[in-house]
Protein backbone atom coordinates (compact mmCIF):
# COMPACT_ATOMS: atom_id res chain seq x y z
CA UNK A 1 0.00 0.00 0.00
CA UNK A 2 1.56 3.34 -0.70
CA UNK A 3 1.78 6.41 1.10
CA UNK A 4 -1.30 8.26 -0.49
CA UNK A 5 -3.65 5.37 0.68
CA UNK A 6 -4.04 6.17 4.33
CA UNK A 7 -7.31 4.97 5.82
CA UNK A 8 -8.39 8.13 5.90
CA UNK A 9 -8.00 8.87 2.19
CA UNK A 10 -10.11 5.87 1.42
CA UNK A 11 -12.82 6.84 2.91
CA UNK A 12 -13.67 10.60 1.88
CA UNK A 13 -14.26 11.52 -2.46
CA UNK A 14 -11.25 13.28 -3.58
CA UNK A 15 -11.69 16.17 -5.75
CA UNK A 16 -9.95 16.46 -8.96
CA UNK A 17 -6.68 17.48 -6.98
CA UNK A 18 -7.11 14.28 -4.77
CA UNK A 19 -7.52 16.53 -1.71
CA UNK A 20 -10.96 15.50 -0.16
CA UNK A 21 -13.15 18.43 1.09
CA UNK A 22 -12.91 19.31 4.45
CA UNK A 23 -16.01 18.52 6.65
CA UNK A 24 -17.26 21.47 8.74
CA UNK A 25 -19.80 21.38 12.09
CA UNK A 26 -21.09 24.73 13.64
CA UNK A 27 -21.73 24.02 16.88
CA UNK A 28 -23.85 25.46 19.44
CA UNK A 29 -24.72 24.58 22.96
CA UNK A 30 -28.01 22.93 22.68
CA UNK A 31 -27.70 21.94 18.83
CA UNK A 32 -25.55 21.78 15.11
CA UNK A 33 -26.28 23.76 13.82
CA UNK A 34 -24.52 22.82 10.51
CA UNK A 35 -23.00 20.34 8.95
CA UNK A 36 -21.38 20.35 5.75
CA UNK A 37 -18.83 19.60 3.20
CA UNK A 38 -16.23 22.48 2.77
CA UNK A 39 -13.01 23.31 0.27
CA UNK A 40 -12.74 26.80 2.05
CA UNK A 41 -13.39 28.16 5.25
CA UNK A 42 -12.78 32.19 5.95
CA UNK A 43 -13.12 33.44 8.96
CA UNK A 44 -11.64 36.34 11.58
CA UNK A 45 -10.00 35.35 14.78
CA UNK A 46 -8.78 37.68 17.79
CA UNK A 47 -5.59 38.49 15.22
CA UNK A 48 -7.26 38.69 12.26
CA UNK A 49 -8.91 36.80 8.77
CA UNK A 50 -7.71 33.75 7.59
CA UNK A 51 -8.68 31.23 5.29
CA UNK A 52 -8.62 27.52 6.02
CA UNK A 53 -8.34 25.05 2.70
CA UNK A 54 -8.18 21.11 2.57
CA UNK A 55 -4.77 20.57 2.82
CA UNK A 56 -3.58 23.29 5.69
CA UNK A 57 -1.97 22.00 9.22
CA UNK A 58 -4.39 21.45 11.67
CA UNK A 59 -5.33 24.64 13.42
CA UNK A 60 -6.98 25.99 16.64
CA UNK A 61 -8.02 30.04 16.79
CA UNK A 62 -10.18 31.99 19.08
CA UNK A 63 -12.63 33.46 16.92
CA UNK A 64 -14.47 36.87 17.25
CA UNK A 65 -17.82 38.12 16.41
CA UNK A 66 -18.48 37.80 13.17
CA UNK A 67 -18.91 35.90 10.04
CA UNK A 68 -17.70 32.95 8.37
CA UNK A 69 -17.93 32.37 5.05
CA UNK A 70 -17.93 28.23 3.93
CA UNK A 71 -17.21 27.42 0.51
CA UNK A 72 -18.75 23.73 -1.25
CA UNK A 73 -17.27 21.88 -3.52
CA UNK A 74 -19.80 23.72 -5.96
CA UNK A 75 -18.29 26.83 -5.27
CA UNK A 76 -21.95 27.89 -3.77
CA UNK A 77 -21.20 29.77 -0.08
CA UNK A 78 -22.88 29.60 2.74
CA UNK A 79 -22.29 32.44 4.97
CA UNK A 80 -22.92 31.96 8.96
CA UNK A 81 -22.74 34.86 12.00
CA UNK A 82 -21.04 33.72 14.67
CA UNK A 83 -21.08 35.32 18.36
CA UNK A 84 -17.15 34.68 19.56
CA UNK A 85 -16.32 30.80 19.77
CA UNK A 86 -13.75 28.36 18.85
CA UNK A 87 -12.62 26.41 15.27
CA UNK A 88 -10.31 23.74 15.66
CA UNK A 89 -9.06 21.71 12.64
CA UNK A 90 -8.19 18.01 12.91
CA UNK A 91 -7.45 16.57 9.69
CA UNK A 92 -10.53 17.24 7.51
CA UNK A 93 -12.55 17.81 10.02
CA UNK A 94 -13.38 21.46 11.31
CA UNK A 95 -15.74 22.67 13.98
CA UNK A 96 -16.50 25.74 14.89
CA UNK A 97 -17.97 26.28 18.48
CA UNK A 98 -19.94 29.65 20.08
CA UNK A 99 -22.95 30.15 21.90
CA UNK A 100 -24.95 32.29 19.05
CA UNK A 101 -24.80 31.77 15.39
CA UNK A 102 -27.32 32.13 12.31
CA UNK A 103 -26.81 31.54 8.88
CA UNK A 104 -28.32 33.80 5.89
CA UNK A 105 -27.86 34.63 2.47
CA UNK A 106 -27.10 37.78 2.39
CA UNK A 107 -23.69 39.26 3.27
CA UNK A 108 -24.09 42.48 4.39
CA UNK A 109 -27.48 41.89 5.82
CA UNK A 110 -26.02 38.98 7.82
CA UNK A 111 -23.12 41.16 8.53
CA UNK A 112 -25.31 43.90 10.48
CA UNK A 113 -27.88 41.38 11.84
CA UNK A 114 -24.86 39.99 13.99
CA UNK A 115 -23.32 43.68 14.42
CA UNK A 116 -26.68 44.78 16.09
CA UNK A 117 -27.80 41.69 18.03
CA UNK A 118 -24.36 40.53 19.28
CA UNK A 119 -23.56 43.89 20.42
CA UNK A 120 -27.10 44.58 21.95
CA UNK A 121 -26.21 41.81 24.32
CA UNK A 122 -22.66 42.45 24.95
CA UNK A 123 -23.85 45.77 26.14
CA UNK A 124 -26.31 44.17 28.21
CA UNK A 125 -23.44 41.63 29.47
CA UNK A 126 -21.32 44.68 30.57
CA UNK A 127 -24.45 46.41 32.34
CA UNK A 128 -24.84 43.11 34.57
CA UNK A 129 -20.76 42.62 34.87
CA UNK A 130 -21.15 46.32 36.29
CA UNK A 131 -23.61 45.47 38.70
CA UNK A 132 -22.20 42.28 39.99
CA UNK A 133 -18.48 44.13 40.91
CA UNK A 134 -21.06 46.57 42.53
CA UNK A 135 -22.30 43.94 44.61
CA UNK A 136 -19.44 42.24 45.57
CA UNK A 137 -17.41 45.63 45.81
CA UNK A 138 -20.21 46.18 48.59
CA UNK A 139 -19.88 42.47 49.90
CA UNK A 140 -16.69 43.11 50.59
CA UNK A 141 -16.87 46.47 52.50
CA UNK A 142 -19.22 45.01 54.70
CA UNK A 143 -17.54 42.11 55.99
CA UNK A 144 -14.20 44.87 56.10
CA UNK A 145 -16.82 46.52 58.53
CA UNK A 146 -17.91 43.51 60.61
CA UNK A 147 -14.20 42.86 61.21
CA UNK A 148 -13.40 46.44 62.65
CA UNK A 149 -16.33 46.02 65.08
CA UNK A 150 -14.82 44.90 68.45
Amino acid sequence: MNASMTPSNLTEPADAEGVAPMHVWVLLPEEILLEAEAVKIIAEAVDGAFALLPRHIDFVAPLVAGIVLITDEEGGEIVVGIDEGTLVKCGQEVMISTRRAMIGDDLAGLRARVDEEFRTLDEHEVTARTALAQLEAGIIRRFIELEEKP
